[in-house]
């Protein structure tokens, strides 16, 4: 199944205000705001929700999620849902990206449509908490049910790729009732394949490069989190890899002409 360029979304993720406006001039059609994306991304802060949205015209979808780990939430932690959801709205997000499941492994159907309601009219996207599930197609049924907008899954792999024949299989369950977003390890190099042979029309990537700190000044005795070394090291979104992506999508042939240094 071969999808036009023109129907493709691409979708970066980003924790930075450099990072967000790269994705933008790099082609990207929207940025999805995460904070902490090395603990696999959770509820980014009010200051910098309203500084990407005054720096970026793009769509900004937010993520909701007010800690690490698994996708099963207390009442107290559920509270604080509800609260950065109303706060995100407030401050200009035009999208909201959130997942909860059931201790055994359901998609929480009562939370996620109050959520869901609660984010109305923006459109809702069901993250990878979706891959963390007991069952990709009975989460699908049910997130179609309460009107979810999109799914973001790896096929419940560790990548995209690896689950190819999955999310292949999601696309054609979902009949055009719920967005199927592929993520996790698209890179130029496969993802306009990727999107042939499973018929998505959206992909979310990362596509983080780790780049030095400006410090001159280094205490190397002292780590202030649990990866030690890290304080030195940043991790962002460059322009020239969005566009490498987005070029990619357009014509796969360009990859190899980039790689082997033709200019065309």
């Amino acid at each position: 199944m071969v999808v036009a360029r023109h129907q493709v979304q691409v979708e970066v993720c980003v924790d930075t205000v450099a990072s967000a406006i790269a994705a933008e001039r790099g082609g990207a059609t929207r940025v999805e705001l995460c904070g902490s994306l090395i603990e696999g991304g959770v509820t980014p802060s009010a200051g910098l929700i309203e500084t990407i949205r005054a720096a970026i015209s793009i769509p900004m979808h937010v993520m909701i999620r007010p800690r690490a780990g698994d996708f099963f939430y207390d009442a107290h932690e559920f509270e604080a849902m509800r609260r950065d959801l109303a706060l995100a709205k407030r401050m200009g997000a035009n999208g909201i990206v959130f997942g909860i499941l059931g201790a055994d492994g359901t998609v929480d159907l009562p939370r996620t449509r109050e959520l869901a309601d609660m984010a109305r009219p923006l459109p809702v996207t069901f993250h990878r908490a979706f891959d963390m599930g007991a069952s990709l197609f009975r989460a699908l049924e049910d997130l179609c049910a309460i009107g979810i907008d999109r799914v973001l899954t790896s096929g419940g792999e560790p990548t995209a790729r690896l689950g190819q024949k999955t999310i292949a299989e999601l696309v054609k369950r979902a009949q055009g009732k719920i967005a199927v977003m592929a993520g996790s390890g698209i890179k130029p190099e496969n993802a306009r394949s990727l999107m042939d042979e499973t018929g998505v029309r959206e992909i979310h990537v990362g596509l983080r490069s780790s780049v030095p700190s400006p410090m001159s000044y280094r205490n190397p005795r002292v780590s202030m989190g649990s990866a030690e070394g890290r304080e030195y090291q940043r991790s962002v979104v460059l322009q020239e890899d969005v566009s490498r992506l987005c070029a990619a999508l357009a014509d796969p042939a360009s990859v190899l002409r980039r790689d082997s240094g033709d200019p065309r």
